[in-house]
């Protein structure tokens, strides 16, 4: 089971949510979050004054999905989100070491 963390620019979000649930993704959770990475943010003028925005709005989407749908889903993420501009996003894989249904008590790949 690996653990898939994407951050993505969030006006794509139902895009990336669409493609996962056809490649057989169950279930994400969305988190609203605000980060920068290599654009560092950038300038914008409010009322005629210009002032930096150091965090940019971004969604963060964490699925734990397994082993055999990992490769499809980074496929799935990556098509969805991409807009060719700086900022797009990032997708992490880690690996799950245990994963328990609280209501039945499955665990592993009958919990996902």
């Amino acid at each position: 089971m690996k653990l898939i963390t994407a951050i993505v620019k969030p006006f794509r979000l139902d895009d990336v949510r669409n493609a996962l649930a056809e490649v057989g993704v169950n279930g994400m959770t969305v988190t609203e979050v605000k980060g920068f990475g290599r654009q560092r943010g950038h300038t914008e003028l409010y009322r005629g004054a210009e002032y930096v925005v150091d965090f940019l709005p971004k969604s963060k989407i964490e699925a734990a999905v397994s082993d055999d749908l990992v490769e499809q889903a980074i496929e799935a993420i990556t098509s969805a989100a991409r807009t060719g501009k700086v900022g797009d996003g990032k997708i992490f894989v880690t690996s799950l070491e245990q994963a328990v249904r609280i209501r039945t008590g499955e665990t592993d790949n009958n919990a996902l």
